[in-house]
């Protein structure tokens, strides 16, 4: 419980921060603070966390685990397996999943920039004339938060959870503060007060539920961060001390509204008597930061599981932690993630203004998230036709409420994040069909590995010298052009040939003992062997372990004096067919700016041989 709350509800735990100030700020105040606003905006955010948070996501969404992971993409290909391969509806799974995953991105650029920049507004309210100092110091905030990414999460880390159960107590007793003075605040609850607000104000009750929803920021993320600590603790957790705190502390910012209407400019630090502003400004930075570093460790995750399954080149991967494997630093993921934060927050200067490209990323990845779920629960856990019609209609409609009031911010800021989803989306699903081309013509290449041996066998010339190689080539089909190319240029092959094929699973982790499948392909290529290691996407894709675990379960390998063999494959446009050139050039980029195979399946450097190749497609 104490690690989800400092991981898994930093994004939703800062939201009491803008969403009440932006509701009442929306087109300069057509949301009026009078009493029956009031109640019926905090009965509707009230009822809306209800929904989608506690009832939606905890009671259903969590369920659908991939061995333990969640998020977008994970219940996208959980999804992709109970439907038939190849067919429209998997398709469209998987289309879904890749969008959604790139919305993740999008929030991970809003988030930070938000968060950080409504913490540090506080101090207009603290200390009157600082207002030109916010930007500056929420860029440096910002600046040193990505700085330190390199050394990893794992020693302040367990700083996380105490600073946020301080920060959920601190949301409690400002809101109790208050509503000890109006008890009649507490039946803001009730949702007539929410029904009565659509029915006598539907058009500015339209307007409202574009702010409302950033209320419900974080829900994804609590999906996201599942494996981490599982459904059980999150829920406890939740339930226990972030939802009430939530509702107190919005119930609280009612009450001072009503008080007094000039204190919807920063209703959240009003609430604070005048001593406290500041301390809370300096607790609700943290807060703001641990609330990042969460989106931003969730960004690695999601762009590792993505490589993983197909739809990006190698990336960089470091750990950043002997202990925890999913502690991890992707360098060109975090660099391109601080540009796009600091140009957003150099752009809009105001979480105000930030909020209205928020409110779209977040209901567009409900909706997803919805859509994804009720095919899952008509095709794997067999739910009945009405039972997912009833599903769909409940969420999704109030889900594509929420939608259709954000979707007129799209010209006033609310493009960002689509125009973000949709630039990684094209990224993926180049990658993903640019690879596809590049393979088959890459086999053409290679030809089939059982004719290749046949010719060395009945070639007397080709001699066999002493020593291990090791190849490493995508599949035991065809002939790992490294291998091929050392056959016909020096006339030899190494007395044990090993072919490494590494191929990743659609779980987080496999274990030791199924990490490893040998087959030595039999007479007459006795002294060849194919060997396959197994990983999940959460796994680093370490060779010489995994041959090191296949050793100890009796492949008989000599790893001391091995040498390793890579084929690197140098990409070139043509005028063939299946992809358009500006798709091809993209392709060509991102093949060229990919890890090092080396680095990437942790080779020794001085044992390992590359050889060149050129594929046209």
């Amino acid at each position: 419980m104490l690690g989800a709350l400092g991981v898994v509800f930093g994004d939703i735990g800062t939201s009491p921060l803008y969403a009440v100030q932006t509701v009442f700020a929306l087109d300069d105040g057509l949301v009026r603070p009078t009493v029956d606003n009031v109640y019926g905006v905090i009965s509707m955010l009230f009822w809306s966390v209800c929904l989608i948070v506690a009832v939606k996501y905890l009671n259903f969404i969590l369920r659908a685990d991939n061995e333990g992971e969640g998020g977008v993409m994970a219940l996208a290909h959980l999804t992709a397996r109970s439907v038939r391969a190849g067919g429209r509806r998997h398709r469209i799974v998987l289309i879904l999943g890749v969008f959604g995953g790139s919305l993740f991105f999008g929030d991970s650029l809003i988030t930070p920039a938000i968060s950080v920049l409504s913490a540090v507004e506080g101090l207009e309210v603290a200390a009157p004339g600082t207002s030109e100092a916010v930007v500056p110091i929420a860029a440096t905030i910002i600046a040193a938060l990505f700085a330190v990414q390199r050394f990893g999460t794992h020693h302040v880390g367990r700083f996380f959870g105490p600073v946020m159960v301080l920060w959920f107590v601190t949301l409690a007793t400002l809101g109790v503060t208050h509503i000890v003075q109006e008890p009649a605040v507490l039946t803001a609850l009730s949702p007539h007060h929410g029904a009565l607000f659509v029915w006598q104000h539907p058009l500015v009750a339209f307007v409202a539920m574009g702010a409302i929803v950033l209320a419900i920021t974080g829900a994804e993320a609590i999906y996201a961060d599942m494996g981490h600590f599982g459904r059980i603790p999150i829920m406890w957790a939740w339930f226990a001390l972030v939802f009430p705190s939530l509702t107190l502390n919005y119930l609280g910012q009612a009450q001072l509204i009503l008080r007094d209407s000039h204190e919807i400019a920063n209703p959240f630090f009003h609430l604070a008597p005048t001593w406290a502003q500041l301390p809370l400004v300096i607790l609700a930075t943290m807060a703001t930061i641990i609330a990042s570093q969460a989106v931003i460790s969730g960004a690695y995750s999601v762009a590792r599981q993505a490589e993983r399954l197909g739809f990006l080149p190698r990336l960089t991967v470091r750990q950043t932690s002997e202990e925890e494997g999913g502690q991890i630093y992707i360098p060109s993921v975090n660099w391109l993630l601080f540009a796009g934060v600091m140009l957003l927050l150099l752009t809009f200067r105001a979480s105000e203004r930030l909020a209205t490209a928020y409110g779209v990323a977040v209901t567009t990845d409900l909706l997803l998230t919805t859509t994804l779920f009720c095919v899952y629960a008509f095709t794997a856990l067999r739910w009945r036709a009405w039972q997912v019609a009833l599903f769909g209609l409940v969420f999704g409609s109030v889900e594509l409420a929420f939608f259709s009031a954000n979707i007129a911010k799209v010209l006033h800021g609310g493009w960002l994040p689509l125009v973000v989803a949709l630039g990684v989306a094209t990224v993926m699903t180049t990658w993903a069909r640019g690879r596809d081309l590049v393979t088959a013509r890459r086999h053409k290449l290679e030809g089939p590995l059982s004719e290749f041996l046949d010719m060395v066998h009945n070639d007397a010339k080709i001699l066999r010298v002493p020593g291990t190689a090791i190849f490493l080539h995508p599949n035991k089909a065809t002939t790992p052009l490294a291998l091929r190319e050392n056959v016909q240029f020096n006339h030899v092959i190494h007395d044990e040939v090993f072919i490494v094929t590494t191929e990743s699973v659609n779980v987080p982790h496999v274990s030791a003992a199924e990490r490893v499948v040998v087959d030595d392909l039999g007479d007459p290529y006795d002294h060849v062997t194919h060997v396959t290691l197994r990983y999940g996407f959460s796994d680093t894709q370490d060779v010489p372990a995994g041959l090191a675990v296949a050793r100890d379960e009796g492949l008989g390998i000599d790893l001391s004096g091995a040498t390793y063999f890579l084929s690197r494959i140098t990409i070139h446009r043509s005028e063939r067919p299946g992809m358009g050139q500006l798709r091809k050039k993209l392709f060509a980029m991102l093949a060229r700016n990919a890890a090092d195979p080396t680095q990437y399946f942790r080779l020794p450097i001085g044992r390992t041989v590359i050889t060149g190749a050129r594929v046209n497609f």
